[in-house]
Formats: C-alpha cells, sequence, structure tokens
C-alpha cells in the first residue's frame, strides 16, 4: 500500500478521507490490472477539479490583476494548460504515486505529462470533496499560481505563432513563414505536416488535423528549438 503521507506532506494537506486521494491516483488503466481494486478511477474528480481550478484561478486573476477580459483569459489559459498542471504535478512528486497498468507505467514524454495533468486535476477535486473550496483554494495557491509571474513577465501567455514571429523578428529581423509539407488522410479526417522557416532554415515541424494546428505546434517546437520558450 502506498505511503500517502508522503505525498500528503507535498500537497500540504491531510486528507480526513484517504480513499479521496487514492482515487484521485488511480488511472483508468489499472483497473483493467486489478479489478478487484476498491476505488473507481480518477476522471471524475479530474473533471470537478477542472472546474474547481477555473474558480480559483479566475478568482486570483481578477482580485490580483486590472486587465482586461481578453488578457485576463489568456493569462488563465496558460496558467491551467496541461503543461503547467504536469510540471505542477512533477514538482508534488505525484509521478511517484500513480496507480497505472504495467503498460501505462512504462510510458514517458507527452502521454506521462498528460496523465500528470489530469491527475493534478482530480487531486484538487479531492481536495475539495474533503476540505472545502477554501482548502482547494489553498492548495492551488501555493502549487500553481506562482507560475502566473513567469506566465506575464516572459509573455507566455500569447500563442506560440505571436511569440516565435516577434522573436524571430528582434533577434534576426526575419518573419517566419510556414510551409505544408505533407498531407495524407482522407479529405474529412486529414492530418497536416507544416514546417516553419526562418529564410531558408526549417526550424521545427509538427502534425496536425488543421493546418492552424500544425503551425501552431510547429510554432512551439521552433521556440523549444531557438531556446526562445521562456522556460
Amino acid at each position: 500500500m502506498l505511503d500517502l503521507s508522503i505525498l500528503e506532506k507535498n500537497l500540504d494537506y491531510e486528507f480526513k478521507n484517504k480513499d479521496f486521494l487514492l482515487e484521485a491516483l488511480t488511472h483508468r488503466s489499472y483497473l483493467n490490472e486489478n479489478q478487484n481494486w476498491k476505488l473507481p478511477h480518477n476522471e471524475r474528480l479530474e473533471f470537478l477539479g477542472d472546474a474547481v481550478l477555473e474558480l480559483c484561478s479566475t478568482e486570483e486573476l481578477f482580485l490580483t490583476y486590472k486587465n482586461g477580459e481578453g488578457e485576463l483569459t489568456a493569462f488563465r489559459a496558460a496558467l491551467v494548460n496541461a503543461d503547467s498542471l504536469a510540471q505542477s504535478a512533477k514538482d508534488l512528486s505525484i509521478n511517484d504515486f500513480l496507480l497505472l497498468s504495467r503498460g501505462e507505467a512504462k510510458e514517458t514524454g507527452k502521454a506521462r505529462n498528460e496523465i500528470l495533468g489530469n491527475t493534478y486535476e482530480a487531486v484538487i477535486g479531492a481536495i475539495y470533496l474533503d476540505g472545502g473550496y477554501k482548502a482547494a483554494l489553498k492548495f492551488v495557491a501555493k502549487s500553481l499560481l506562482p507560475m502566473l509571474k513567469d506566465i506575464i513577465e516572459l509573455g507566455l501567455y500569447r500563442d506560440p505563432k505571436s511569440r516565435f514571429q516577434e522573436e524571430a523578428q528582434a533577434k534576426f529581423g526575419i518573419t517566419p513563414h510556414y510551409q505544408v509539407l505533407k498531407e495524407s488522410g482522407p479529405d474529412h479526417n486529414k492530418d497536416f505536416v507544416v514546417g516553419v522557416f526562418l529564410g531558408p532554415e526549417k526550424v521545427a515541424e509538427a502534425v496536425g488535423k488543421s493546418k492552424q494546428e500544425a503551425e501552431t505546434g510547429a510554432a512551439k517546437k521552433a521556440l523549444e528549438v531557438k531556446g526562445w520558450d521562456g522556460v
């Protein structure tokens, strides 16, 4: 059995009902190999936690910043995106306590980050059920909201295409251009591979279900390649 006291210390919250926390840590895949497990998987808690997180982050932004609705929405979107949530989960060592199938336990990279981000939301839901809104707000304020400072100061709330264009123009005087490198699949379900270029140099490429999605993915990768992602 997991020693939940270690995780509770990381979360800075002690559960009255430990089953809430166990459920938050239970991935759907775990039930496939442990059919006698006493708890459901964490997707309902994730659903609840997502809503609680939106309220917590919105309240903090509203009370702290005087920006207009558009900018506040962009701040919030950057704060609660999958990468931010996964990073918060890693900082709390939630990864060490996940209940996964043997197959899922081997997954790394984007797949694991998605699981971690979802689990972070499930933990918020668990804290909300166990201790109420104030406890959930305190947890979010400590574990996620500190990221806001960098998100705002480094402009991480702007979409990747705008950020990459601004950096490219500032550093090289070049406007990036995007090119479809490959299309595949039937008309109703196409995949597009798009490259982003600085002059003749292809900096990065990405795949998406639309040209716009692929361009955004390519710009995000290009920011990482150039070291302009602010992380």
